[in-house]
């Protein structure tokens, strides 16, 4: 098994628990990373929930890159993808620190990746398949 099967998303999910076990749930909305001062005179903060939500778009990107493979380490990836998205929802459901709305995205963000993995793995097969039968 390759480092190329583990499903990134599962970075995003250790992330959440990091920030929440380390500093509490309050965390994720009421600690600002450096606020930034627009010329409209408004302030922009990005806040420690925003991050983990930027971070997870950004993991779930590369994940639909990966999905985009035909190999065995594809499949694997496949089906620990599904098992994050089960951990996630697991969570979510019972343990009270993940009821936030950035969890849900997260939760949201893997089962996308889950049902993205499987589409777009069908569809790349079919194509090589249909390739392969040209020849």
């Amino acid at each position: 098994m390759s480092l190329r099967s583990i499903p990134l998303i599962v970075l995003s999910f250790l992330l959440y628990n990091a920030i929440v076990l380390l500093f509490g749930v309050e965390a994720l909305s009421k600690l600002a990373l450096p606020e930034v001062h627009m010329l409209s005179k408004g302030v922009f903060r990005f806040t420690w929930g925003d991050f983990v939500i930027l971070v997870t778009l950004l993991l779930l990107f590369v994940e639909l890159v990966k999905a985009t493979y035909t190999t065995t380490s594809s499949l694997v990836d496949h089906g620990l993808s599904m098992i994050v998205f089960i951990a996630c929802g697991f969570e979510f459901l019972m343990v009270p620190q993940a009821a936030t709305s950035v969890f849900f995205l997260l939760m949201i963000t893997a089962l996308i990746d889950v049902i993205a993995g499987f589409t777009i793995g069908i569809r790349v097969a079919r194509r090589d398949l249909a390739f392969g039968a040209d020849q």
